[in-house]
């Protein structure tokens, strides 16, 4: 031994947040239902999927609840009342937030009496 000591030193450095934001996408638009084995160690499948999963796929175990019906239990009022722009092709968007009930675009005009002089 030489008594010198080598310092390495490694650095992780952290993707684009883009670059995330799509791997979770494609990891969402893929992930499956799973149900919790007898053992409670295994998961299997619900439904026609045929691999059990591996540590990079998404799974869940619940379903997401239904936020176009009205339900105390989640809190979710429905989707009567919800304010969507008629043009718009993104989340703020009639169709995706009427969920695909159809809407009605409704002007309304109000005078007020603003004590003006």
């Amino acid at each position: 031994l030489s008594g010198s000591c080598t310092l390495r030193t490694c650095w992780r450095k952290m993707p684009h947040f883009r670059e995330v934001g799509d791997r979770l996408l494609e990891r969402f638009n893929g992930a499956f239902k799973v149900m919790g084995g007898n053992d409670g160690k295994t998961l299997i499948p619900v439904g026609d999927n045929i691999k059990p999963p591996d540590k990079q796929d998404l799974i869940y175990s619940a379903d997401s609840p239904d936020f176009c019906s009205a339900n105390r239990k989640t809190g979710s009022l429905g989707a009567r009342g919800r304010v969507c722009n008629s043009t718009a092709m993104d989340t703020s968007g009639c169709d995706l937030l009427c969920c695909g009930r159809g809407h009605r675009d409704e002007t309304v005009v109000l005078e007020e009496n603003c004590l003006c002089r």
